[in-house]
């Protein structure tokens, strides 16, 4: 079975072009053939009536009675006379088909063909071919005054006629080939104009399902296949986009999955971390007591510590699992006071890590929204800049108006974070580059601090620059009346 579409135009070219030529071969021939009959039969109805005329005249110049008789007394002058007319052969025959006279031995004495029906009382002729002559033999009876009174027999050569004819059905036939020829050299061109890109654009799908995405096809051409080649480039663009998304997402689903293990793993040991330590205390001190005072204070100071911690880390986990429930309906509050007093009591936190903080915050930063969540956003940030910063790091807060605005800056130095991880540094359980480089830390804060920020309208981003991890939080600023009432 043929599959190459190339084989099947130029068989299908051949086999149109082959028959169409036999075709018009045919056609010439026999309309050649049609026209050389037409042309002898036209002569030789000439001949047959020039001779009857001379028959005639010369039957009423002599007053012959006997037809018959005279015919024949006749049949070598007439002869003679018709070839010299003529330039035929002519043969005097009688109603019989007896040769009375030949003018030309070339005509043959056999009683068959044209003679015989001439015997018959029909008129007709037959065509000898020899090599490259033609001759014609005609035979009619002749009649006188109804009366038939012998047969006239000519022998005429057409060869010039039918040599005419062959050298013109040479012609056509050698134009036909020529001109069938450059239509089938023309046709090939154009099927292999069409099946070469073809082609190439089947080889290149090939590649593509073969996974090869870099693959690209070049036409110079402004048509169809042109437009089509185009398309197959684009359409191969637009895959890679999305091939490049897929893997993106990928990769950032694979991502999530390590970091929400890495997450649970942290959880598990930091849950069972101090429930171990707080069942051990509690165990000994139900055993010895207040026998051991010294013991028995130490015990429930790491007893409480340690269950303020857990109660910590289930009020985060609580909190990331539902984000948008309000605890309460949002009212007029001052951050920058909520944000002096958080400063102050971080500064505690700080101290045992070595670090201090510095604030510069205006008066009067007037929002509209939750107190008590605005606090833990402050709480949270800070807490995340105390962790993170370096060793006896100075962690620099401001708080002011700019414009419509609030701005809410922590700034603190910390190691490098690379930019394109700073955007999952906002996502729940992500602990960027630290391994639990804290106790307690579950990579909540971020996502929380962003969570309060959404529901408050506004805006929380990240940079680190130089070194210096900077934190902006942005919120809208309500301006009041002496009242107290907004405007």
């Amino acid at each position: 079975m043929i599959r190459n579409i190339s084989v099947k135009f130029i068989i299908g070219f051949f086999l149109i072009f082959s028959l169409s030529f036999l075709v018009l071969n045919q056609t010439v021939k026999e309309s050649i053939q049609t026209s050389n009959k037409k042309i002898v039969t036209s002569e030789l109805i000439g001949l047959k009536n020039n001779s009857n005329i001379y028959v005639r005249q010369s039957f009423l110049i002599n007053h012959f009675s006997n037809n018959r008789l005279y015919f024949g007394q006749m049949a070598e002058e007439m002869a003679n006379d018709l070839n010299h007319a003529t330039g035929s052969s002519v043969g005097v025959y009688t109603v019989d088909g007896e040769l009375l006279y030949s003018s030309d031995k070339s005509i043959p004495h056999l009683t068959n063909g044209d003679l015989k029906e001439a015997i018959e009382g029909k008129t007709a002729y037959s065509i000898t071919y020899d090599r490259n002559t033609a001759s014609v033999l005609f035979s009619y009876p002749v009649f006188i005054d109804g009366t038939k009174v012998g047969i006239l027999r000519f022998s005429r050569d057409f060869s010039l006629l039918y040599e005419q004819s062959g050298r013109i059905k040479e012609i056509i036939f050698y134009i036909a080939m020529a001109i069938f020829a450059a239509a089938f050299l023309f046709s090939y061109i154009l099927s292999r104009h069409i099946t070469i890109p073809l082609v190439r654009l089947t080889r290149a799908s090939n590649e593509v399902k073969s996974g090869n995405l870099e693959v690209r096809i070049q036409f110079r051409r402004k048509d169809e296949i042109g437009r089509l080649a185009d398309n197959f480039n684009e359409m191969i663009d637009q895959i890679s986009r999305q091939m490049t998304i897929i893997r993106k997402d990928r990769d950032h689903l694979q991502a999530l999955h390590e970091q929400e293990k890495r997450f649970f793993d942290n959880i598990t040991h930091e849950l069972k971390t101090p429930l171990t330590s707080i069942l051990g205390y509690a165990e000994i001190i139900r055993k010895k007591g207040e026998a051991d005072r010294y013991f028995f204070e130490k015990g429930m100071n790491h007893i409480i510590e340690e269950s303020r911690r857990l109660h910590g880390m289930v009020l985060k986990l609580l909190e990331a699992s539902r984000p948008n429930i309000q605890i309460m309906e949002p009212e007029r509050v001052d951050a920058g006071s909520i944000l002096k007093d958080v400063c102050e009591s971080m500064g505690i936190r700080a101290q045992r890590y070595k670090k201090s903080i510095r604030y510069e915050i205006q008066n009067e930063l007037i929002v509209y929204g939750q107190g008590n969540r605005l606090r833990q956003l402050f709480i949270n940030l800070l807490d995340n800049s105390i962790k993170y910063s370096t060793d006896q790091a100075e962690i620099f807060v401001t708080a002011k108006r700019a414009d419509t605005k609030i701005q809410f800056v922590f700034s603190n130095p910390s190691d490098p974070i690379e930019t394109d991880q700073i955007a999952y540094l906002f996502q729940p359980f992500n602990l960027g580059n630290n391994q639990v480089s804290e106790e307690g830390s579950v990579g909540l804060g971020l996502s929380i601090s962003k969570s309060i920020v959404d529901e408050h309208g506004g805006n929380i981003r990240m940079t680190n620059e130089n070194n210096q991890t900077i934190v902006t939080v942005e919120l809208e600023y309500l301006n009041v009346r002496k009242d107290g009432k907004p405007i």
